[in-house]
């Protein structure tokens, strides 16, 4: 496929998980892809394989987004997927963890936009995708922080979706259920070194399909959602969670 030949993508937090599916799926239809990455190693290496560009970043930083920003002329599409998880309800999330959340998984998002949004306007043309999640609109236990900010990604993307629908920008955000990253096999193997076998299948049978998503079917969705094919879709937000928002 060449969706994207002759266009530019920035993928925040391209490096791993989903933002690499991401990455690996445009570059492989056409794409001219932009890793922005506080891993500079890990992009760097991924960039190296793919043909890819890798960029330097700290999401939650206004300097390091704008630096890193500026350095690209055109941006056809962004995808905002570098995020940070925490574990915990209200009482026992300590501030630091609430604010490090909100830095990354928050002003990352803000600050990725307001620095592409000015390119896509000047275009008149854009797609911004945004992972969001399914604790961006149903309640799940110990995610509070995790939920805070997931919910502030669902409504920036609506309300970027409402002000620039007539300058030629579309914003969209997907919400995924569980997905089976490095990030799920590293939480098992520090919090569940004895039985992990066991609670992985018990975090798969969350979802009503039976198993977790991966991080290609997710980049698949985003992948749409930034194409041509979409041209009519904005202001929207995607479960792709198996069954979890509705059928549970």
């Amino acid at each position: 496929m060449s969706r994207f030949l002759n266009k530019t993508a920035v993928v925040t937090g391209g490096a791993s998980g989903i933002g690499e599916a991401v990455v690996r799926r445009l570059a492989a239809e056409g794409a001219h892809v932009f890793i922005a990455d506080f891993n500079e190693q890990q992009s760097g290496m991924l960039a190296s394989e793919i043909g890819a560009q890798a960029v330097h970043v700290d999401v939650s930083k206004p300097h390091s987004v704008s630096a890193a920003f500026d350095a690209i002329d055109r941006i056809d599409l962004l995808v905002n997927s570098a995020g940070v998880a925490h574990v915990g309800n209200c009482e026992n999330t300590p501030v630091e963890e609430f604010e490090r959340i909100f830095a990354v998984n928050v002003k990352g998002v803000y600050l990725a936009m307001q620095a592409a949004l000015p390119k896509m306007v000047k275009q008149r043309a854009g797609a911004i995708v945004n992972v969001a999640s399914i604790a961006s609109k149903i309640g799940i236990a110990d995610r509070f922080a995790y939920s805070m900010s997931k919910g502030a990604v669902l409504t920036m993307t609506l309300s970027v979706a409402k002000d620039y629908v007539d300058k030629g920008v579309r914003a969209n955000c997907v919400c995924p259920g569980r997905v089976h990253t490095p990030f799920v096999d590293g939480f098992l193997a520090k919090n569940y070194p004895d039985n992990r076998d066991e609670m992985f299948a018990k975090l798969s049978a969350y979802q009503p399909i039976g198993r977790m998503g991966t991080p290609a079917e997710i980049a698949a969705l985003i992948t749409f959602l930034g194409s041509d094919e979409a041209a009519f879709i904005t202001g929207s937000a995607y479960d792709i969670d198996g069954g979890c928002t509705l059928l549970r």
